[in-house]
């Protein structure tokens, strides 16, 4: 049986989308994914839609359906925070291959910057903690990576001004980028004295909030051009909440990881391209450490070596990341995918980084509590 494959992509740009609301922003990204494809509306016949935090609609995906003029014999919504998009390429895969979809349209999106209240945004992120033991205590999403960063950086070692390459790498790579929300340069020193979000964490070492949306085609056959497939998935569940975590060091990155790379028949020295999730810059540092992409507390020196810059041997985050090019929510993590089918293609334009074969795409909802991991492949 043939792989599934990823024939069409599109988003929007990043940034402020006043006056546009998750419907509009996801309608515009699915209308560049159909045309990427070749498809017409009529030819989906699947659907696979993300949640919203600024349109909570109990039925978002029938909803879109509905707004974006489609009939599909299969819908359904998703929520596993930033690895919902991920669960929504593996699950649009594995219709495809069961024969119960031939075309199905993965999207997600939102007006997250412009639509909502600071103060909204706040309790909305604050929810990810456990109600009982972690919200009353006032803590969100920043606090809670921060203490794991603390933690992170006593058991290995990791400094500040290691977190802060990753910034400054992402950044490079949103220049080169013109749909990315953040793209002025930036120095390991300007990181370090920007604004203290939660210690050790800086202003710049968080994603911003963002407006978007990105959709993906996932069908049974390639229309023309090089065939991207979907070449192995994996997910991994350990804990939800960060008081359960029974270690830093073992959060399930490297059992998705596994299990995605042992239904590709690959190894990690088969990688060539990386999308990984990057919420904060401790959250980049301990997947690509977990996952084995570099040694634990050595991120940083991968990165001051020039290895996961676009001309080095494992390009990492080429469209700049949540860090740099923007975090609208589930389409945040999405638009990792949407760049290493891109550079498996060869569409990349002045950010292409020579020509992968092989592209892992991991990301993590919650606080480092869901994991999902994909091998995408460029065939012939």
């Amino acid at each position: 049986m043939s792989l599934p494959c990823i024939t069409g992509v599109g988003q929007t740009a990043f940034g402020r989308h006043e006056g546009r609301d998750a419907l509009q922003l996801m309608a515009e990204a699915a209308q560049h994914a159909l045309e990427d494809a070749g498809l017409a509306h009529g030819e989906i016949d699947g659907v696979l839609c993300g949640y919203a935090t600024t349109l909570p609609h109990l039925m978002l995906s029938t909803l879109f359906c509905e707004r974006f003029g489609l009939r599909p014999a299969y819908a359904h919504g998703m929520q596993l925070g930033g690895a919902t998009g991920a669960a929504m390429l593996m699950l649009a895969g594995d219709l495809v291959r069961s024969g119960r979809c031939r075309r199905v349209l993965v999207v997600a999106g939102e007006n997250r910057l412009s639509g909502q209240t600071r103060d909204g945004a706040i309790q909305t992120l604050a929810q990810v903690g456990d109600a009982t033991h972690e919200v009353p205590n006032g803590a969100s999403v920043p606090a809670y990576y921060a203490l794991l960063a603390s933690r992170y950086m006593h058991d290995t070692g990791t400094r500040e001004e290691d977190l802060a390459e990753l910034a400054v790498l992402m950044r490079a790579n949103a220049v080169r980028h013109p749909g990315a929300h953040l793209r002025t340069p930036v120095t390991a020193a300007e990181v370090l004295a920007s604004k203290p979000v939660a210690t050790p964490l800086k202003l710049l070492d968080c994603c911003p909030i963002s407006d978007g949306a990105v959709a993906l085609v996932v069908a049974a056959d390639a229309t023309g051009g090089p065939r991207i497939t979907i070449r192995g998935t994996g997910q991994a569940h350990l804990h939800q909440h960060l008081t359960a975590m029974a270690s830093v060091l073992g959060c399930g990155a490297a059992e998705a990881a596994r299990r995605a790379l042992d239904e590709a028949g690959l190894r990690l020295a088969d990688i060539d391209h990386l999308g990984i999730y990057d919420s904060f810059t401790i959250t980049l540092a301990m997947l690509l450490e977990e996952i084995g992409f570099a040694p634990r507390g050595g991120a940083a020196t991968r990165v001051r070596s020039g290895d996961f810059a676009p001309g080095g041997p494992l390009p990492l985050n080429t469209h700049g990341g949540l860090l740099s090019f923007g975090h609208c929510g589930v389409a945040g993590g999405m638009a990792h995918a949407v760049e290493a089918v891109r550079q498996l293609g060869g569409s990349a334009g002045e950010r292409q980084a020579g020509r992968p074969t092989h592209a892992l795409v991991h990301a993590d909802g919650g606080v480092m509590s869901s994991h999902v991991c994909l091998v995408l492949s460029r065939e012939g």
